[in-house]
């Protein structure tokens, strides 16, 4: 059981797994950094600690990001869509924030290229 608040928790619109995707921003300049999921205990500690807490599906636990990487997020403001299925996270990101080291996890594979 979460200790979440109520109030927080009945607006949420989780997956079948009773998950939420949660965005990373950078703040100040806008960069989206990566994508995860929290559950409602991730998100709870999210709130209280400021540090973005994560849950693995993979693994089926939670992560604190940057604990085993030094690469952390600090939180500034956690933000809950209109439809309340994603959450967005304005964080100042230490390192790299994608597991394979690049600065952001959508830094590799542009798909449709700005137009000039």
């Amino acid at each position: 059981m979460s200790e979440l608040d109520p109030t927080i928790a009945e607006r949420l619109k989780r997956n079948a797994d009773g998950l939420v995707a949660a965005i990373a921003q950078q703040r100040g300049t806008g960069e989206v950094l990566m994508m995860a999921w929290m559950d409602d205990e991730a998100l709870h500690r999210t709130l209280t600690t400021r540090r973005a807490t994560y849950f693995s599906r993979s693994r089926g636990t939670y992560w604190v990001k940057g604990e085993t990487s030094g690469h952390t997020q600090h939180v500034h403001e956690v933000r809950l869509d209109c439809d309340g299925d994603t959450l967005l996270l304005v964080v100042d990101q230490e390192g790299a924030a994608c597991h394979t080291g690049e600065h952001t996890c959508f830094d590799a594979d542009v798909l449709l290229p700005v137009e000039s």
